[in-house]
């Protein structure tokens, strides 16, 4: 099954999670999965949240920030993929100075 993210509706989702301004999103859901094409500009954030009954995987495809996983503080950038597993927490950051695209699967378990 081919998914046209350029073809999804486009949703702006304001203070993600309790982040900071907003994330730009391709959404993908179905029962099982929710696959996302998102964008952060320079300063925005998805908050700090837990994943009670999902994983997630994280995919940078341009750009560059930082996740907060756990406690910790991990930097990403083009070609970087962050694992957020069941009952874990993390929250993307864009602290740099252009767009940070990335693709994200979060697989309801």
């Amino acid at each position: 099954m081919l998914i046209d993210f350029q073809g999804l509706e486009e949703k702006i989702i304001n203070n993600f999670y309790g982040g900071e301004k907003s994330t730009v999103a391709h959404l993908f859901i179905d029962e099982k999965n929710k696959i996302m094409l998102g964008k952060l500009e320079p300063g925005a954030s998805i908050g700090l949240h837990t994943h009670q009954t999902s994983s997630e995987i994280l995919y940078v495809l341009q750009g560059e920030g930082q996740v907060l996983y756990d406690g910790t503080s991990e930097r990403i950038n083009k070609g970087s993929c962050h694992y957020c597993p069941k009952g874990h927490e993390h929250s993307l950051i864009n602290d740099s100075n252009a767009d940070l695209l990335f693709f994200a699967v979060v697989p309801e378990q």
